[in-house]
C-alpha cells in the first residue's frame, strides 16, 4: 500500500464548544477534495461529521458515507453523498470504514470517536494493518489522550515491542503530507526487507 486514495475521518456528531473544531473539519474537507482523496466517514449530516463531508462535496471531492440503519434518523443521513452505504449494525459499519480507507484521521469527538480511534490503534499494535493514523490535535484536544498513552508506557502496559504508532498534527494542512511520508517510509522498509540492505 503506497497510494493515498481514501482517508477515513473519525469525528464527533456534535460540533463541540470551540469554533476551531468545525473550522478544522472544513479545512480537512477542502484539503481532501483538493488532493483528490476520497473521504470515508460515518454518513451523517450532524456535528463535525456533516461539516467535513459537506466541505469535501462543496470543493468538488468524493465521499463515501457508511451508516447503520438505526442511526439514519439520529445522525440525519446526508443524502448528497454520492456513495452511501447503509449497514445492519455498528460492527459492519466499522469494518467497511476500515476496508474502504488507506489511512485514518481523528478529529475531536466523544466516546464513539475515541472507540473507533483506539480500535485502529489496537489493530495496528497487533500487526493487523500498517495504515497511517493521525490525531488532528485541534487546540490541544488530544493532548490529554497522548498523556494517557505516555502514562501507560511508564506503567509498563505499552512496551517497546507493542508500540502504539500514532502521528500528531497541530495543523490540518500538515496531515496529508504527513501520511504520504509515512506511506513512503513503509514502502522503503518493505523494499529493504525484500531485497536486503546490500542490494540497495
Amino acid at each position: 500500500m503506497s497510494k493515498l486514495h481514501s482517508i477515513c475521518v473519525y469525528c464527533g456528531s456534535s460540533v463541540g464548544v470551540r469554533p476551531t473544531y468545525a473550522e478544522a473539519a472544513r479545512q480537512i474537507g477542502m484539503e481532501l477534495a483538493r488532493e483528490q482523496i476520497r473521504l470515508v466517514y460515518g454518513g451523517g449530516d450532524v456535528g463535525l461529521m456533516g461539516t467535513v463531508a459537506r466541505s469535501v462535496i462543496a470543493h468538488g471531492g468524493s465521499v463515501t458515507g457508511i451508516i447503520p440503519k438505526f442511526l439514519q434518523r439520529r445522525e440525519n443521513m446526508l443524502a448528497e453523498v454520492e456513495d452511501l452505504i447503509v449497514t445492519d449494525d455498528m460492527h459492519e459499519r466499522k469494518r467497511l470504514m476500515f476496508e474502504h480507507a488507506d489511512a485514518f484521521i481523528a478529529l475531536p469527538g466523544g466516546v464513539g470517536t475515541l472507540e473507533e480511534l483506539v480500535e485502529q490503534l489496537t489493530w495496528a499494535q497487533l500487526g493487523q494493518h500498517k495504515k497511517p493514523i493521525v490525531l488532528a490535535n485541534v487546540d490541544g484536544f488530544w493532548t490529554r489522550f497522548l498523556g494517557l498513552l505516555d502514562h501507560m508506557r511508564q506503567e509498563g502496559f505499552i512496551r517497546a515491542e507493542t508500540a502504539v504508532d500514532v502521528m500528531v498534527a497541530e495543523r490540518p494542512e500538515d496531515i496529508v503530507p504527513m501520511m504520504r511520508r509515512a506511506l513512503a517510509g513503509l514502502v522503503d522498509r518493505d523494499l529493504e526487507l525484500t531485497v536486503g540492505p546490500d542490494v540497495l
